[in-house]
């Protein structure tokens, strides 16, 4: 069956509701819903029952790219700056490094195994050396998984933060073996200049991003997200267009604006997170119609071979080099060797060869694929087993409940405290969004003349307005009334 503009609609809309369907119970074999989307698109595709024929690497690498954004964005929304700091230096270092000793390493393992160039092998090296977001968000979250210390954060740190250093490699190595004059010093300004100006620019977007959606007055609550999405792209592809790292722009943006007072936050965040959700499905269910299976066959061989030498040794060396001037025990440092998840990225990543025309395109391509399937079937299905194997697993009973469960649960009034609006306060007229109040002070409702008006960052206090206030302790209180009353803690 082609794809046509007629049918494209059903087809996507039908595999979409089989792969939400189905993800619910297949935790319950503990397969990872992300191997399931995969699977769904490889069993409509032309080797499967549904016959769907799909050979688009152009178009499957331009939903990758779209989806990246979605994922990249979500995951730097939901990122605490609070729980990131401390880890800071160790989350650079595993993007970073961690990223370049992956790519050396098992690219010299590939060139001494197989009939590849060296710049072929580094460039296969390249193109799976970074832990993949979508794989390590989704995964983590579903299972709910309570690690020790401050293992996740670094975690979702280096898998948010470290597809643009392996972006950076495979455009480096691609182009090496595309001109093979060229000398391996060329490339070197490229890297500088990718990862400069992508700081900078999604630092820049960031600030400007906040102004913008604090600022601009939108009648309507639903044109907040989209105004977001909107300002994704531009972070995106204006930072694309200088010459630096669009994929670290977006996630650096995305991290300085899930940091800040924002108007309609909330609404915000519960729709990066429904659309980060759905590009992973459809991401999945692309690249699984664009693989065929049959060609696939001939490599698991190999392909098993070099996923096993990545999982077992070259990850866990680039981890151990990466953190060995920080302190922490082996065990953690095992975790996170083992938490070296590969999924959509690389796959996107192995399309890039595709479209350049190079020799081996293919066989890199279905190589990296057979790794992606390995790596999340193997690593993923074992993270909980592996977690309490090594004793990095905190018990049930002391999981840590975020700042957002507690707004979900049904408090007793004795929980909170109110606090009436006097004339006197210089909070009034001032929206909640430029008030200074505490990160874990939250405004649960208003009651204005007997009615209960739910907050959102435009909503305009009022004098004689009754706040109930949801805080940690009463230094908290302390801050929440300071803030209400002295003109000084507010935000200009």
């Amino acid at each position: 069956m082609s794809i046509t503009i007629e049918n494209i609609l059903l087809i996507g809309s039908l595999l979409l509701f089989i792969s939400v369907i189905a993800g619910k119970p297949s935790y319950r074999f503990g397969v990872p819903t992300l191997i399931l989307f995969l699977g769904i698109g490889m069993l409509a595709g032309t080797d499967g029952i549904g016959g769907i024929y799909f050979d688009n690497p152009q178009v499957a690498q331009f939903i990758g790219i779209v989806s990246l954004n979605f994922i990249l964005f979500s995951g730097g929304l939901d990122t605490s700056w609070n729980s990131v700091k401390p880890i800071l230096k160790e989350g650079l270092i595993l993007s970073t490094l961690g990223v370049l000793l992956t790519a050396i390493t098992l690219g010299l393992f590939v060139y001494y195994l197989t009939d590849f160039t060296i710049y072929e092998s580094m460039l296969l090296g390249s193109i799976v050396s970074s832990t993949d977001a979508a794989a390590v968000f989704s995964i983590l979250r579903a299972k709910s998984l309570a690690l020790k210390k401050n293992i996740r954060p670094t975690l979702e740190l280096e898998s948010g933060s470290n597809d643009p250093m392996a972006y950076v490699l495979t455009i480096a190595f691609l182009t090496l073996v595309v001109n093979q004059d060229q000398s391996f010093t060329s490339i070197i300004p490229l890297f500088f200049q990718q990862m400069i100006l992508g700081a900078i620019a999604g630092f820049v977007f960031g600030k400007l991003s906040k102004l913008i959606i604090n600022k601009i007055k939108l009648d309507f609550e639903g044109l907040y997200p989209v105004l977001v999405i909107a300002l994704m792209f531009i972070t995106f592809s204006a930072t694309d267009f200088i010459g630096g790292n669009g994929f670290l722009a977006i996630y650096i943006c995305a991290v300085f604006l899930g940091n800040q007072d924002l108007i309609h936050k909330k609404t915000i965040l519960k729709m990066f997170d429904g659309l980060a959700w759905l590009m992973q499905i459809v991401l999945f269910l692309t690249l699984g119609l664009l693989v065929f299976p049959s060609q696939i066959i001939p490599y698991m061989g190999i392909g098993l071979v070099i996923s096993l030498f990545l999982i077992l040794i070259a990850r866990p060396m680039s981890v151990f080099i990466s953190l060995m001037f920080f302190k922490m025990k082996l065990r953690r440092r095992f975790y996170i060797s083992w938490v070296g998840l590969r999924g959509a990225v690389p796959i996107v990543f192995a399309t890039y060869p595709l479209l350049a025309g190079i020799d081996k395109a293919n066989i890199i391509f279905n190589i990296v694929f057979f790794i992606s399937v390995t790596s999340v079937l193997i690593q993923g299905t074992t993270l909980s087993l592996v977690a309490k194997w090594l004793r990095v697993a905190e018990p049930n009973e002391e999981k840590r409940i975020t700042d957002v469960d507690k707004l979900i649960f049904d408090l007793p009034k004795s929980s909170l405290q109110e606090i009436k609006i006097l004339p006197k306060f210089n909070a009034i007229n001032k929206r909640i969004v430029d008030l200074n109040f505490p990160k874990s002070a939250f405004i649960i409702i208003i009651k204005r003349n007997g009615e209960y008006i739910p907050p959102n960052g435009s909503t305009k206090i009022k004098t004689n307005d009754i706040l109930m206030v949801l805080a940690d302790g009463q230094e908290d209180y302390d801050k929440v009334n300071d803030c209400l009353c002295n003109s000084t803690s507010l935000k200009h």
